[in-house]
């Protein structure tokens, strides 16, 4: 039986999943709901890898994807000098060791452009083929204030007051998702979000001479962390990291951001490591964006006919570098299983949330504690640091067959249901 899907969300797993489900019935009418006014093509580089290279190519995109993948041949750790102290190469898509960077490296407008193009010209193609097509449309500049449900489905009231009633609402609206909220209540969708007690910054500044396709990384005293990745494009993509505890910039959130720019610059600005350059360009940055880092850890991921997809479910935060692959994941098997279970959306949001579980689990998996080691507060605690990663370079370099390599495509449900490409 067909059914009528509200997506909120245009961003990865929205286009994603709406891509995925259209394909198993062109019957489905699906709205794909964005509160910008446009496509946000903006944001830093993602990683492919474990499952979700696999996926794409059973979408036939991954062809697209790699075509647009940036150049980004490894990290290097440096000091204050701008002298290499530690290297990690790229890692294969299915290998596990140390470092940043991954075989498919992509900015993540890029890949949100190519799910939309392909939702689109899916929805296209159906359409010149199908008399009664249900269709795939995007609504932007509109987004969602209250959700009703009763067992029918829910009943739903947008932003510019009109109303309209859905089988199924997905919330793929990222971190701070409205909808879970909306679905499951302030206390808990708050208290979902779980701290890492890390801070980060995210911009752009222009490029310099002597930035390739190597990502640097500089530890500072005052528990701080700066990353910047030019992948051989013209500008450089800056991503400032502190767990240094600032009332200033935690209240600046609820701020302009210009306050979130200062707060940030009053932290950073006494750094050693191209001070000027770095405070400059986030002052004058288009595309800052800041936000207290942690996980979303949710016990359930469905109440009624909502359900949580991606980051507003189970964001495992930027430093597992497994957002995208849980996304794609998500998208994937909650297609699959609407598409299986057909008319029963109760059992296929109950195997969804089954098949999931494991899953986020493994990738939500890591030691808050550990990471805080990269985050020394005296300058004592930078150069042992220092000497660590660089020893955890030297053994990685001299025992690659000590990586772990795991294609992840048997970890990949099969759901011939879906009618993807092979």
């Amino acid at each position: 039986m067909p059914l009528n899907i509200l997506v909120v969300g245009a961003g990865i797993c929205g286009p994603a999943f709406a891509t995925l489900l259209q394909r198993s019935n062109p019957m489905h009418k699906i709205t794909i709901l964005e509160r910008y006014e446009s496509l946000r093509t903006a944001g830093q580089q993602v990683d492919l890898k474990t499952q979700a290279p696999h996926i794409l190519r059973k979408m036939g995109l991954m062809e697209e994807i790699q075509s647009r993948c940036v150049n980004e041949t490894g990290l290097e750790m440096v000091d204050s000098s701008n002298n290499r102290t530690a290297y990690f190469p790229a890692a294969s898509a299915g290998e596990r060791r140390p470092g940043l960077t991954s075989e498919h490296e992509i900015m993540r407008g890029d890949m949100v452009q190519v799910l939309y193009d392909a939702s689109v010209k899916q929805d296209d193609t159906l359409k010149g083929r199908l008399e009664n097509h249900g269709g795939l449309h995007y609504e932007f500049g509109r987004t969602i204030t209250a959700l009703n449900q009763s067992s029918e489905g829910v009943n739903v009231t947008f932003s510019d007051g009109k109303k309209g009633h859905f089988d199924l609402v997905v919330a793929a609206d990222g971190q701070a998702s409205r909808t879970r909220r909306l679905a499951f209540g302030k206390e808990i969708s708050d208290a979902a979000f779980k701290s890492l007690n890390i801070h980060g910054a995210y911009f752009s500044i222009p490029r310099i001479e002597g930035e390739g396709s190597l990502a640097r990384g500089h530890l500072a005293p005052g528990r701080r962390m700066i990353v910047t990745r030019t992948s051989d494009r013209p500008v450089t993509g800056v991503l400032m990291f502190t767990m240094r505890k600032s009332d200033r910039l935690s209240a600046s959130y609820n701020e302009s951001q210009e306050s979130q720019k200062e707060a940030f610059v009053e932290i950073f600005n006494d750094n050693e490591w191209q001070t000027d350059r770095l405070i400059e360009g986030l002052r004058s940055s288009k595309d800052f964006y800041a936000d207290e880092i942690g996980q979303i850890k949710m016990s359930q991921l469905s109440t009624g006919r909502v359900v949580l997809l991606g980051d507003a479910g189970y964001c495992p935060s930027p430093f597992t570098g497994l957002g995208t692959n849980l996304c794609l994941m998500g998208a994937y098997i909650l297609a699959g299983e609407l598409a299986r279970q057909g008319s029963d959306i109760k059992m296929a949001l109950k195997s969804y949330e089954d098949k999931m579980r494991p899953i986020v689990d493994e990738c939500q998996q890591f030691s808050s504690t550990g990471l805080g080691l990269f985050f020394p507060s005296s300058r004592i605690g930078v150069w042992s640091m220092t000497k660590l990663v660089w020893a955890v370079s030297k053994v990685n370099g001299l025992f690659p067959q000590f990586s772990k390599v795991d294609t992840h495509e048997d970890k990949i449900p099969d759901y011939p249901e879906l009618n993807l490409e092979e």
